[in-house]
Protein backbone atom coordinates (compact mmCIF):
# COMPACT_ATOMS: atom_id res chain seq x y z
CA UNK A 1 0.00 0.00 0.00
CA UNK A 2 1.18 3.47 -1.10
CA UNK A 3 2.05 6.25 1.48
CA UNK A 4 -0.95 8.44 2.40
CA UNK A 5 0.43 11.92 0.43
CA UNK A 6 -0.87 15.57 1.51
CA UNK A 7 -0.13 18.25 -0.88
CA UNK A 8 -0.50 22.16 -0.72
CA UNK A 9 -1.56 24.16 -3.58
CA UNK A 10 -0.45 27.40 -2.32
CA UNK A 11 0.47 29.20 0.92
CA UNK A 12 1.53 32.35 2.21
CA UNK A 13 3.62 31.24 5.00
CA UNK A 14 7.42 31.85 4.79
CA UNK A 15 7.96 27.74 4.48
CA UNK A 16 6.13 24.66 5.39
CA UNK A 17 9.35 23.08 7.06
CA UNK A 18 7.05 22.53 10.24
CA UNK A 19 4.51 21.03 8.70
CA UNK A 20 6.75 18.78 6.52
CA UNK A 21 8.29 17.78 9.71
CA UNK A 22 5.44 16.60 11.19
CA UNK A 23 4.07 14.40 8.90
CA UNK A 24 7.23 12.83 8.39
CA UNK A 25 7.10 11.68 11.77
CA UNK A 26 3.97 9.79 11.14
CA UNK A 27 5.52 8.51 7.69
CA UNK A 28 3.00 10.51 5.49
CA UNK A 29 4.86 11.96 2.16
CA UNK A 30 4.31 16.03 1.73
CA UNK A 31 4.62 18.15 -1.00
CA UNK A 32 3.76 22.01 -1.13
CA UNK A 33 3.86 24.38 -4.09
CA UNK A 34 3.38 27.68 -4.90
CA UNK A 35 0.45 27.23 -8.17
CA UNK A 36 -1.95 29.65 -6.90
CA UNK A 37 -1.39 31.51 -10.61
CA UNK A 38 -0.36 28.23 -12.59
CA UNK A 39 -2.37 26.73 -15.86
CA UNK A 40 -4.75 24.31 -14.57
CA UNK A 41 -2.70 21.18 -16.25
CA UNK A 42 0.37 21.82 -14.26
CA UNK A 43 -1.99 21.90 -11.00
CA UNK A 44 -3.65 19.02 -12.11
CA UNK A 45 -0.27 17.31 -12.43
CA UNK A 46 1.28 18.44 -9.12
CA UNK A 47 -1.91 17.53 -7.11
CA UNK A 48 -3.39 14.17 -9.01
CA UNK A 49 -2.39 11.54 -6.35
CA UNK A 50 -3.18 13.58 -3.24
CA UNK A 51 -4.83 12.40 -0.12
CA UNK A 52 -5.15 15.49 1.11
CA UNK A 53 -5.27 18.63 -0.69
CA UNK A 54 -4.64 21.80 1.42
CA UNK A 55 -5.17 25.27 -0.21
CA UNK A 56 -5.13 29.07 0.42
CA UNK A 57 -6.32 31.04 -2.92
CA UNK A 58 -5.77 28.67 -5.64
CA UNK A 59 -9.28 27.87 -7.35
CA UNK A 60 -10.21 24.63 -7.45
CA UNK A 61 -12.63 23.79 -10.29
CA UNK A 62 -14.72 21.06 -11.06
CA UNK A 63 -11.93 19.64 -14.05
CA UNK A 64 -9.27 19.99 -10.96
CA UNK A 65 -11.70 17.72 -8.58
CA UNK A 66 -12.50 15.72 -11.85
CA UNK A 67 -8.50 14.82 -12.10
CA UNK A 68 -8.09 13.40 -8.54
CA UNK A 69 -7.55 9.89 -7.74
CA UNK A 70 -7.82 9.26 -4.70
CA UNK A 71 -8.16 12.29 -2.63
CA UNK A 72 -10.29 12.01 0.68
CA UNK A 73 -10.66 15.70 2.05
CA UNK A 74 -9.67 19.27 0.67
CA UNK A 75 -8.99 21.94 3.22
CA UNK A 76 -9.36 25.07 2.79
CA UNK A 77 -6.48 26.97 4.87
CA UNK A 78 -9.06 29.96 6.05
CA UNK A 79 -12.61 30.84 6.73
CA UNK A 80 -13.72 31.23 3.48
CA UNK A 81 -14.44 28.58 0.65
CA UNK A 82 -15.44 30.75 -2.37
CA UNK A 83 -12.55 29.64 -4.51
CA UNK A 84 -13.63 25.68 -4.58
CA UNK A 85 -16.23 23.81 -6.35
CA UNK A 86 -18.22 21.96 -3.08
CA UNK A 87 -20.74 20.43 -5.62
CA UNK A 88 -18.22 18.98 -7.64
CA UNK A 89 -16.17 17.71 -4.44
CA UNK A 90 -19.19 16.56 -3.14
CA UNK A 91 -20.17 14.09 -5.99
CA UNK A 92 -16.72 12.81 -5.74
CA UNK A 93 -17.32 11.81 -2.43
CA UNK A 94 -14.47 14.57 -1.25
CA UNK A 95 -15.43 16.22 2.16
CA UNK A 96 -14.14 19.56 1.84
CA UNK A 97 -13.61 21.29 5.25
CA UNK A 98 -12.46 25.07 6.42
CA UNK A 99 -11.01 26.30 9.61
CA UNK A 100 -13.96 28.40 10.95
CA UNK A 101 -12.07 29.07 14.27
CA UNK A 102 -9.38 31.30 12.46
CA UNK A 103 -8.40 34.54 13.09
CA UNK A 104 -11.73 34.79 14.34
CA UNK A 105 -10.62 38.13 16.78
CA UNK A 106 -7.90 39.51 14.22
CA UNK A 107 -10.32 40.22 11.97
CA UNK A 108 -13.16 41.55 14.43
CA UNK A 109 -10.13 43.99 15.72
CA UNK A 110 -9.12 45.16 12.15
CA UNK A 111 -13.04 45.77 11.56
CA UNK A 112 -13.33 47.99 15.06
CA UNK A 113 -9.93 49.87 13.80
CA UNK A 114 -11.58 50.39 10.33
CA UNK A 115 -14.59 51.73 11.96
CA UNK A 116 -12.44 54.45 14.59
CA UNK A 117 -10.08 55.22 11.69
CA UNK A 118 -12.96 56.34 9.42
CA UNK A 119 -14.90 57.90 12.27
CA UNK A 120 -12.05 60.01 13.00
CA UNK A 121 -10.55 60.57 9.84
CA UNK A 122 -7.04 59.35 11.31
CA UNK A 123 -5.49 58.66 7.61
CA UNK A 124 -6.83 62.05 6.82
CA UNK A 125 -5.62 63.22 10.24
CA UNK A 126 -1.66 62.33 8.66
CA UNK A 127 -1.96 64.15 5.66
CA UNK A 128 -3.46 67.22 7.73
CA UNK A 129 -0.42 66.97 9.93
CA UNK A 130 2.17 66.67 7.40
CA UNK A 131 0.55 70.19 5.42
CA UNK A 132 0.84 71.83 8.57
CA UNK A 133 4.47 70.86 8.63
CA UNK A 134 5.01 72.19 5.82
CA UNK A 135 3.15 75.49 5.98
CA UNK A 136 4.86 75.91 9.84
CA UNK A 137 1.00 76.46 11.13
CA UNK A 138 -2.30 74.39 11.86
CA UNK A 139 -4.72 74.84 9.28
CA UNK A 140 -7.86 72.64 9.15
CA UNK A 141 -9.72 74.42 6.56
CA UNK A 142 -9.66 71.28 4.66
CA UNK A 143 -11.21 68.88 7.33
CA UNK A 144 -14.43 66.37 6.72
CA UNK A 145 -17.25 66.60 9.87
CA UNK A 146 -16.70 63.63 12.75
CA UNK A 147 -19.16 62.44 14.99
CA UNK A 148 -18.87 60.85 18.13
CA UNK A 149 -19.79 57.41 18.00
CA UNK A 150 -22.03 57.25 21.00
CA UNK A 151 -25.30 57.11 20.22
CA UNK A 152 -24.91 56.84 16.53
CA UNK A 153 -26.27 53.33 14.87
CA UNK A 154 -23.78 50.17 13.95
CA UNK A 155 -25.28 47.78 11.30
CA UNK A 156 -23.86 44.58 11.41
CA UNK A 157 -24.58 42.31 8.12
CA UNK A 158 -24.11 39.06 9.23
CA UNK A 159 -23.14 38.08 13.16
CA UNK A 160 -21.81 34.77 13.00
CA UNK A 161 -18.09 33.82 14.56
CA UNK A 162 -16.98 37.39 13.39
CA UNK A 163 -19.85 39.92 13.16
CA UNK A 164 -20.92 38.82 17.07
CA UNK A 165 -17.16 39.49 18.15
CA UNK A 166 -17.91 42.96 16.56
CA UNK A 167 -21.05 43.17 18.58
CA UNK A 168 -19.00 42.76 21.72
CA UNK A 169 -16.28 44.77 21.20
CA UNK A 170 -18.31 47.58 20.48
CA UNK A 171 -20.43 46.95 23.66
CA UNK A 172 -18.36 49.81 25.28
CA UNK A 173 -18.94 52.32 22.71
CA UNK A 174 -22.35 53.21 23.86
CA UNK A 175 -23.92 52.84 20.53
CA UNK A 176 -26.65 51.69 19.46
CA UNK A 177 -25.94 47.96 17.10
CA UNK A 178 -28.88 46.54 15.25
CA UNK A 179 -27.93 43.76 12.69
CA UNK A 180 -28.87 41.85 9.79
CA UNK A 181 -28.55 38.21 9.56
CA UNK A 182 -31.71 36.05 8.41
CA UNK A 183 -29.36 32.85 8.69
CA UNK A 184 -28.73 33.55 12.53
CA UNK A 185 -30.25 31.13 14.88
CA UNK A 186 -32.96 32.44 17.52
CA UNK A 187 -30.42 30.56 20.74
CA UNK A 188 -27.61 32.82 19.60
CA UNK A 189 -30.09 35.98 18.85
CA UNK A 190 -30.79 35.18 22.67
CA UNK A 191 -27.36 34.56 23.56
CA UNK A 192 -26.06 38.06 22.22
CA UNK A 193 -29.65 39.86 23.73
CA UNK A 194 -30.74 40.69 20.33
CA UNK A 195 -34.89 41.35 20.45
CA UNK A 196 -34.94 41.17 16.76
CA UNK A 197 -33.38 41.04 13.24
CA UNK A 198 -33.54 44.09 10.41
CA UNK A 199 -34.08 43.52 6.79
CA UNK A 200 -30.90 45.14 4.88
CA UNK A 201 -32.65 47.77 3.59
CA UNK A 202 -34.14 48.97 7.12
CA UNK A 203 -30.70 48.51 8.37
CA UNK A 204 -28.68 50.32 5.64
CA UNK A 205 -31.19 53.34 5.92
CA UNK A 206 -30.76 53.50 10.22
CA UNK A 207 -26.72 52.80 10.23
CA UNK A 208 -24.44 55.70 10.48
CA UNK A 209 -21.53 52.62 9.99
CA UNK A 210 -21.87 49.31 8.35
CA UNK A 211 -19.71 46.56 8.59
CA UNK A 212 -20.00 43.60 6.37
CA UNK A 213 -19.45 39.97 8.05
CA UNK A 214 -21.34 37.43 6.10
CA UNK A 215 -19.53 35.06 3.77
CA UNK A 216 -19.37 35.42 -0.34
CA UNK A 217 -21.97 33.27 -2.39
CA UNK A 218 -24.76 33.73 -5.24
CA UNK A 219 -26.52 35.65 -2.35
CA UNK A 220 -24.30 37.99 -1.38
CA UNK A 221 -22.04 38.66 -4.58
CA UNK A 222 -22.76 42.45 -5.23
CA UNK A 223 -25.14 42.60 -2.74
CA UNK A 224 -23.79 45.88 -2.24
CA UNK A 225 -24.38 47.82 -5.22
CA UNK A 226 -25.10 50.78 -6.35
CA UNK A 227 -29.12 51.22 -4.84
CA UNK A 228 -28.05 50.29 -1.52
CA UNK A 229 -25.57 52.41 -1.32
CA UNK A 230 -27.86 55.23 -2.45
CA UNK A 231 -30.11 53.98 0.42
CA UNK A 232 -27.18 54.78 2.94
CA UNK A 233 -26.93 58.00 4.80
CA UNK A 234 -24.34 60.89 3.56
CA UNK A 235 -22.93 60.67 7.09
CA UNK A 236 -22.39 56.94 6.60
CA UNK A 237 -19.28 54.89 6.78
CA UNK A 238 -19.14 51.33 4.87
CA UNK A 239 -16.57 48.92 6.40
CA UNK A 240 -15.68 45.36 4.88
CA UNK A 241 -13.69 42.82 5.86
CA UNK A 242 -15.11 40.17 4.57
CA UNK A 243 -15.39 39.84 1.02
CA UNK A 244 -14.25 41.98 -1.60
CA UNK A 245 -16.85 40.87 -4.01
CA UNK A 246 -19.95 41.52 -1.39
CA UNK A 247 -19.19 45.15 -2.40
CA UNK A 248 -19.93 46.24 -6.04
CA UNK A 249 -16.43 48.46 -6.49
CA UNK A 250 -17.51 51.08 -9.19
CA UNK A 251 -20.46 51.39 -7.29
CA UNK A 252 -18.66 52.35 -3.94
CA UNK A 253 -16.00 54.43 -5.47
CA UNK A 254 -18.70 56.63 -7.33
CA UNK A 255 -20.62 56.44 -4.25
CA UNK A 256 -17.46 58.27 -2.20
CA UNK A 257 -16.80 60.52 -5.44
CA UNK A 258 -20.48 62.03 -5.48
CA UNK A 259 -20.89 61.60 -1.77
CA UNK A 260 -23.60 59.02 -0.96
CA UNK A 261 -21.75 58.02 1.97
CA UNK A 262 -19.32 59.76 3.67
CA UNK A 263 -16.63 57.07 3.09
CA UNK A 264 -15.24 53.62 3.64
CA UNK A 265 -12.91 51.32 5.14
CA UNK A 266 -11.97 48.35 3.25
CA UNK A 267 -9.53 45.45 3.67
CA UNK A 268 -10.55 43.05 0.62
CA UNK A 269 -10.94 43.83 -3.15
CA UNK A 270 -12.97 41.83 -5.76
CA UNK A 271 -9.03 41.42 -7.17
CA UNK A 272 -6.21 40.78 -5.15
CA UNK A 273 -4.10 42.45 -5.02
CA UNK A 274 -5.90 45.48 -6.47
CA UNK A 275 -5.10 47.04 -10.10
CA UNK A 276 -2.93 50.25 -9.86
CA UNK A 277 -5.96 51.91 -11.76
CA UNK A 278 -8.62 51.06 -9.45
CA UNK A 279 -10.75 54.06 -8.74
CA UNK A 280 -11.38 53.01 -4.94
CA UNK A 281 -7.19 53.80 -4.88
CA UNK A 282 -7.74 57.43 -5.13
CA UNK A 283 -10.70 58.48 -2.78
CA UNK A 284 -9.61 60.83 -0.28
CA UNK A 285 -12.60 58.97 2.18
CA UNK A 286 -11.04 55.46 1.81
CA UNK A 287 -9.67 54.51 4.48
CA UNK A 288 -7.93 51.11 2.80
CA UNK A 289 -5.59 48.09 4.28
CA UNK A 290 -3.93 45.04 2.18
CA UNK A 291 -6.10 42.20 3.65
CA UNK A 292 -4.20 41.91 6.40
CA UNK A 293 -7.42 41.55 8.89
CA UNK A 294 -6.43 37.34 9.41
CA UNK A 295 -2.70 38.53 10.32
CA UNK A 296 -1.32 37.68 13.78
CA UNK A 297 2.06 35.34 14.79
CA UNK A 298 -1.40 33.87 17.12
CA UNK A 299 -3.18 32.90 14.17
CA UNK A 300 -1.18 31.81 11.75
CA UNK A 301 0.04 29.54 14.47
CA UNK A 302 -3.43 28.05 14.79
CA UNK A 303 -4.47 27.49 11.87
CA UNK A 304 -1.42 25.26 10.68
CA UNK A 305 -2.30 23.32 13.53
CA UNK A 306 -5.67 22.89 13.08
CA UNK A 307 -5.04 21.94 9.75
CA UNK A 308 -3.60 18.85 10.74
CA UNK A 309 -5.52 17.61 13.11
CA UNK A 310 -7.98 17.82 10.59
CA UNK A 311 -5.31 15.75 8.17
CA UNK A 312 -4.84 13.42 10.93
CA UNK A 313 -8.53 12.82 11.49
CA UNK A 314 -8.88 12.20 7.82
CA UNK A 315 -6.06 9.13 7.12
CA UNK A 316 -7.60 7.92 10.94
CA UNK A 317 -10.82 7.85 8.46
CA UNK A 318 -12.58 10.38 10.62
CA UNK A 319 -14.58 13.29 9.38
CA UNK A 320 -12.77 16.81 9.61
CA UNK A 321 -14.03 19.15 12.27
CA UNK A 322 -15.91 21.51 9.83
CA UNK A 323 -17.12 19.72 6.74
CA UNK A 324 -18.77 22.68 4.47
CA UNK A 325 -20.20 20.41 1.69
CA UNK A 326 -22.60 18.38 4.05
CA UNK A 327 -24.23 16.41 0.66
CA UNK A 328 -21.20 14.83 0.49
CA UNK A 329 -22.13 12.61 3.23
CA UNK A 330 -25.31 11.20 0.98
CA UNK A 331 -22.65 10.26 -1.61
CA UNK A 332 -20.48 8.51 0.83
CA UNK A 333 -23.49 6.80 2.37
CA UNK A 334 -24.76 5.24 -1.11
CA UNK A 335 -21.06 4.17 -1.98
CA UNK A 336 -20.76 2.17 1.79
CA UNK A 337 -24.42 0.91 0.79
CA UNK A 338 -23.69 -0.33 -3.02
CA UNK A 339 -20.07 -1.69 -1.54
CA UNK A 340 -21.89 -3.41 0.72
Amino acid sequence: MSRAKVVVTDYIEPDLDWEAGELAKRDIEFAAYQLKFAPQEEVIAAIRDADVLIVNMRPITAEIINALERCKLIIRHGVGYDNIDLGAAAARGIRVANEPEYCLEEVAEQTVALMMACARGLFQSRHLLELAVEKGQWDFSGLRPAHRLKSQTLGIIGCGRIGSRVYHRTEGFGMRRIICDPYLPEKHLRYLGIDRRYELDELLAESDIVTLHCPLNDETRHMINEEKLQMMKPSAYLVNTARGAIVDTEALTKALEEGWIAGAGVDVYEIEPPPGDLGLLQQENATLSAHLAWYSEESGWQIREDILEDVYRCLAGEPPLSTINPQVEQVLGDRVYREV
